[in-house]
């Protein structure tokens, strides 16, 4: 990919004509020419009825390859607003308020919270029929008759200081900050994991990852589309239907999180001819901390080097990775800088020395330049022009990252500071463990205390005080669990990923 791609429209032009660019299972390819229309047709349907570049177009289709043209061809003329189909109606009239969307796309005869709120609101609604015939993602989009009437804009690609996307962030602990990502943001993001991940018009990605995250929009779409490459597009992470995906799509790589890895793994064994014939270059692991016993698991089951990257919606997506061969790759750490400009700081925002643990910060092209309407947040966010990302770590001689936790999930038991994903780690050895999250459960003397949610592997057995005396032989004692819970299954968010902010409520425990 060119350095100087800085818009949507312009990336599309990396693969032939004659290329598949997006396919899905059993369906006809769309080829880049045949994109490339569509992204204009949608561009100028869209300015025809007044929409064009910095409008808010919300999205809500479910995963599959309608879902990536539509966020392609709305992104490169105006603004896409993906948002979670499982929302309920209160978070789709938060969302929708807050964005000040000019303009609902809903799939066609599916219901939808989200329409009856969009009417409540005024904002008009457009429905999206798939014609699957004319390619994998080809749509047409009905229009209410009213929006006919609107001041037509001149047709125009958005440039590159254009927003393409506003995201969310998750609001764990407080409301959730808009996220704008420039024309320039998203497409200097796809170079970087482009480039990283050596991608080539020869790749076939699969996305499982969900559309409405920027994981997926960024690592699992927009990258392989600017190496010329094809996208193949599931309905969504399905650990059931994973394995038939794999041995039709043929793909040559994917990119997941870690408890999607964790729950393909459980079902590898009873698919041991797919997983054979799979010719998979390598998969990609982000988002959330993948534990270095998933990691050579994945390796050895998939026989194929497993990278783990760094990533946020703030940089949108990617910030560090784990190299491929012939380079070294270390397990335990998201690699080396993989597109921003990558510091360990402290609080003053002096670097500090190798190995010694502070703030992560970052400054690149990718990376925002500040939250929406929120100066409260935008005064905290950055610092001497680096953006500080929340995230504890170490940078060793080498440049390569280590991710210690996030300042908030950090687990303050009377003054001793404990990093869950150290705990985590350890826990993960004992051999009837197959996922573990530690996270802060209050406690009235100490402040908070240290408990463990586990799922324990199929045919396994091990109880708490097990855990705890096989935590303690590697861990001083105010870092062992006093709380374990052996549960069959991990609450996650929407896009799979695993929230220790919050858990000890989820699972009654504070």
């Amino acid at each position: 990919m060119s350095e100087n791609i800085e818009t949507i429209a312009k990336l599309l032009e990396a693969g032939a004509d004659s290329h598949a660019a997006i396919t899905s299972p059993g369906g006809v390819a769309l080829s880049y020419a045949g994109l490339r229309a569509h992204v204009a047709n949608t561009v100028a349907e869209l300015n025809s009825r007044g929409i064009g570049a910095n409008d808010r177009v919300a999205i809500v289709l479910d995963n599959g390859p309608e879902m990536a043209t539509a966020f392609l061809a709305i992104g490169a003329g105006a603004t896409a607003a993906p948002l979670n189909p499982s929302y309920r109606a209160d978070e789709y009239e938060f969302y929708l308020t807050d964005l000040r969307s000019k303009l609902l796309v809903i799939a066609a005869g599916k219901e939808t919270p989200a329409e009856a709120v969009a009417v409540k609101l005024g904002i008009p609604v457009a429905r999206l029929t798939p014609h699957p015939e004319n390619g994998a993602g080809s749509f047409s989009l009905e229009f209410p008759a009213g929006m006919s009437a609107s001041a037509p804009q001149a047709p125009r690609m958005a440039a590159p200081d254009d927003i393409a996307l506003v995201l969310h962030t998750s609001g764990t602990t407080s409301r959730p900050k808009i996220v704008p990502l420039a024309q320039r943001n998203v497409c200097a993001s796809a170079g970087n994991i482009c480039r990283s991940l050596a991608l080539t018009k020869s790749d076939i990605g699969m996305v499982v990852m969900p559309l409405f995250h920027i994981h997926g929009l960024m690592a699992a779409l927009l990258a392989p589309l600017s190496a010329g490459g094809t996208v193949s597009c599931t309905t969504g992470f399905n650990a059931l239907k994973f394995f038939a995906w794999l041995s039709e799509a043929k793909p040559t790589w994917y990119t997941a999180v870690p408890t999607m890895h964790q729950a393909i793994l459980l079902r590898a064994p009873k698919n041991a001819d797919a997983v054979a014939a799979s010719h998979l270059r390598f998969a990609r692991s982000s988002s959330s901390s993948l534990p270095p016993t998933v990691l050579a698991e994945l390796e050895r089951v998939f026989r194929t080097r497993v990278v783990e990257a760094y990533g946020m919606t703030e940089a949108s997506h990617q910030m560090a990775s784990n190299p491929l061969a012939p380079k070294e790759r270390k397990p335990g750490t998201v690699g080396l800088a993989a597109g921003p400009e990558i510091r360990v700081v402290n609080e003053q925002g002096q670097t500090v020395d190798v190995g010694a643990r502070g703030e992560i910060v970052i400054k690149g092209g990718n990376v925002m330049t500040a939250y929406e309407n929120n100066p409260d947040a935008n005064a905290t966010a950055f610092i001497d022009g680096w953006f500080r990302t929340g995230d504890v770590g170490t940078m060793d001689d080498e440049g390569y990252l280590s991710i210690v936790g996030r300042l908030k999930e950090i687990i303050n038991r009377g003054g001793e500071k404990i990093s869950p994903r150290e705990v985590d780690e350890i826990i993960m050895e004992h051999p009837a463990v197959h996922q573990c999250v530690c996270f802060a459960v209050p406690h009235d003397m100490l402040g908070e205390e240290v408990g463990a949610a586990i799922v324990l592997r199929e045919g396994y057995t091990a109880d708490e005080k097990e855990l705890r005396a096989f935590a303690a032989i590697k861990l001083a004692d105010f870092k062992v669990p006093k709380k374990i819970v052996i549960v069959k299954e991990i609450p996650v968010g929407a896009t799979g990923k695993l929230q220790r902010i919050g858990l000890a409520a989820k699972l009654g425990l504070g």
